[in-house]
């Protein structure tokens, strides 16, 4: 399959909330091939984002489906509108494996993040240096000769945090990854530094969970909650293994990661006390 041909984030996007929005309204594949006048097949494709739709039937199954809070149809018509569309990372060409591809066209899409990271610190929240010595010693998932593209990857990807009417951060961090030196102690005390300055955004929330939490902080690992609307609810947790992303979006699952985000909030220090400490520790460093 091509790049052209191959379904975006955005189109799987589509067609998975018009399938929720189908299964919702008790509707069958034939009652909305019966509505657009098509045949099932073009249903099924428009569900898993292989084709896209036309405003004009996306706003007639809306109608079928009984969707009418005038924020919830334009949300979907800009998703349609915008189905096609491939991000500013495509011009990396194959430096970026395409499970790293779907997650950056989800956080580029993402209107709240939430992200709980009990070893490193998070992406869009690292350094240059940081991020390349990050790499640097991951040499069996990251080619050598690609480290400093995906550096540069990884700093684009901050204009999340700061572009017009930007994505809501909230970074929950446990202390370890707060102190291990990544890159040697010059590397790491800027990085704490950064960390600081970086606080300050009005759209950031962070906060650290201490070690004296014990070990249920621990036993997590990390995960990034992505939500696409204006309400804080997560529309998918993507999880990283070493070599690849997994994207998990039934209700259930999104369920379980939001209470043990909201049980790792409440462990956490508020964000004053995690800035005192973020300080205390790069003082040390």
């Amino acid at each position: 399959m091509t790049d052209e041909s191959r379904p975006t984030v955005r189109g799987r996007r589509l067609g998975s909330e018009l399938r929720r929005l189908r299964e919702s309204a008790s509707k069958s594949t034939d009652d909305a091939a019966g509505a657009l006048k098509c045949s099932r097949a073009k249903i099924s494709r428009i569900e898993t984002g292989v084709v896209g739709i036309r405003r004009l039937d996306l706003g007639i199954l809306l109608d079928v489906y009984g969707v009418t809070e005038p924020r919830d149809r334009d949300a979907l018509e800009t998703l349609a509108r915008e189905s096609k569309k491939r991000g500013w990372w495509h011009d990396y060409g194959d430096t970026i494996p395409p499970a790293y591809a779907n997650y950056l066209d989800l956080e580029g899409d993402a209107r709240y993040i939430r992200t709980w990271q009990p070893l490193v610190i998070p992406g869009l929240l690292q350094t240059e240096d940081y991020a390349q010595a990050l790499l640097e010693a991951n040499p069996a998932a990251v080619r050598p000769e690609r480290i400093d593209q995906l550096v540069k990857v990884r700093m684009e990807r901050k204009a999340v945090l700061t572009k017009p009417d930007p994505a809501r951060f909230w970074a929950i961090i446990w202390e370890p990854a707060l102190r291990c030196p990544v890159g040697g102690a010059d590397v790491h005390r800027a990085q704490l530094h950064y960390l600081a300055e970086a606080s300050q955004l009005p759209n950031l929330t962070m906060q650290v969970v201490p070690l004296e939490v014990g070990a249920v902080a621990g036993a997590c690992g990390g995960f990034v909650m992505l939500g696409f609307t204006d309400s804080s609810t997560s529309g998918a947790v993507a999880l990283e293994t070493l070599t690849s992303s997994h994207y998990l979006e039934k209700e259930a699952e999104l369920a379980g990661y939001g209470l043990v985000f909201d049980y790792l909030r409440s462990s956490a220090l508020n964000p004053t006390q995690s800035l005192d400490m973020i300080t205390a520790i790069a003082a040390e460093t």
